[in-house]
């Protein structure tokens, strides 16, 4: 009987220590391997989850991704980016958890099922063992399923199996991206609260790779790349310019209380002026904004403005102030956030007739003292592309300068 006893005591503290959310655990588990379930792919990302705290953050190789709102939800926890109006689901599940992920896009919802495990220092595949080393730059072609290819600059940085790096485009950058590389099979993955990102790819005997890229529920792109440590991309200062007849940008649109605003206000005047085509949805423009927030709160006093307009996945006024005030929020910034139109990038274009068009979000824009345009910049290489990222700021700085030391022209 004593024997039987104490057989059950081991069962039953055996039970406690497999409770996922550490209810009756001295020490709970905190750290997820979480699995989503894309429809031809699965995305590992690592999750950091407190449930006596309510804290949570995702790690992408260096990036950690906090989650601003995480809500005890009976058992389980909802977790939710208000910036990006995306909302994360997890519930127990014996020794598991479970759930979806609901990403808002414009017009629709994507929705995908998660699972997740005690996370063991693993993405894709523990103990990896590779057998190419992938580190370097590489000029990258992506093929959507149409046929419509696109240039990209691959830049990796492997350590033994383990594996991080971020694809560069002529619209932005594909962020933090982390996984293993096994054997010839390269695995990256990034999920930061809006993208849901998987690239794989396949060394062959020449050194390429080639593979697919997923991202969401619908999205899928072949890609190829061959190793060029002199891969560029096209000067982003030349993609987007003024037409013809054109020396100035003009709009009216309403700050987030509803209020017309115009560059031609008082407010204006005299100043230099930045102007970013951004939306709430894209995390390229979270960077900038975050980027431009710090640059607001060392030049202002020097005659700096920044007015972001905003282009939002739906076509409702509160709706998109309301997002437009968690990333002021986010990222602190006190400068104008305006509500200009939807997402779409022709009819943004509409809104800004006397640009050639809009390529990108973000797309910065300069505009001197007498209320010139003198610049303009095409998509954002974030700090998740590192020597880009410092390029970028080196020359930002530069042009930001040389505009805040110049002199209103003289009237007649």
């Amino acid at each position: 009987m004593r024997l039987m006893a104490l057989a059950a005591m081991a069962l039953l503290l055996a039970g406690c220590d497999r409770d996922p959310l550490g209810e009756r655990n001295a020490e709970p588990v905190n750290d997820w391997l979480v699995r989503i379930q894309l429809p031809d792919a699965e995305l590992p990302v690592r999750l950091h989850l407190e449930p006596g705290v309510g804290a949570a953050w995702f790690s992408n190789g260096p990036e950690r991704v906090e989650v601003p709102l995480v809500k005890s939800d009976g058992d389980g926890w909802i977790l939710r980016f208000p910036a990006f109006n995306n909302t994360l689901r997890l519930e127990p599940a014996g020794e598991q958890l479970q759930g979806d992920l609901t990403l808002v896009k414009r017009g629709y919802e994507q929705t995908m099922p998660l699972s997740a495990e005690p996370y063991d220092g693993y993405r894709f595949i523990p103990q990896p063992r590779p057998a190419v080393d992938v580190t370097g730059r590489w000029a990258v072609t992506f093929t959507e399923d149409d046929g419509m290819t696109s240039e990209a600059v691959g830049e990796f940085d492997q350590q033994g199996g383990d594996i991080t790096g971020t694809f560069l485009t002529a619209k932005g950058d594909y962020r933090y991206l982390a996984g293993e590389v096994d054997g010839t099979r390269v695995m990256l993955s990034t999920f930061d609260g809006a993208h849901a990102f998987v690239f794989t790819a396949t060394a062959s005997p020449d050194g390429k790779l080639a593979g697919d890229f997923w991202s969401g529920t619908r999205w899928h792109e072949s890609w190829v790349a061959k190793r060029d440590f002199e891969a560029r991309l096209p000067d982003a200062y030349e993609l987007t310019y003024l037409k013809e007849g054109y020396d100035r940008l003009e709009f009216t649109f309403p700050d987030l209380q509803g209020n017309p605003v115009s560059l031609s206000d008082e407010q204006f005047e005299g100043k230099v002026v930045l102007v970013s085509l951004a939306g709430s949805w894209c995390p390229n423009c979270a960077d900038e904004m975050a980027f431009l927030a710090e640059v607001y709160r060392e030049h202002a006093d020097r005659g700096l403005e920044i007015v972001t307009l905003l282009y939002e996945h739906f076509d409702d006024f509160e709706l998109a102030a309301e997002q437009g005030r968690a990333l002021a929020q986010k990222h602190g910034a006190d400068f104008e956030i305006l509500v200009a139109g939807i997402s779409d990038k022709a009819a943004a274009a509409e809104t800004l007739p006397m640009l050639n068009h809009v390529l990108a979000f973000p797309t910065l824009i300069f505009i001197d003292r007498d209320g010139s345009v003198r610049h303009i910049h095409t998509g954002f290489a974030g700090p998740g592309t590192g020597q880009h990222y410092l390029d970028f700021k080196q020359k930002f700085s530069m042009l930001l300068d040389k505009l805040l030391e110049e002199e209103v022209t003289p009237g007649p």
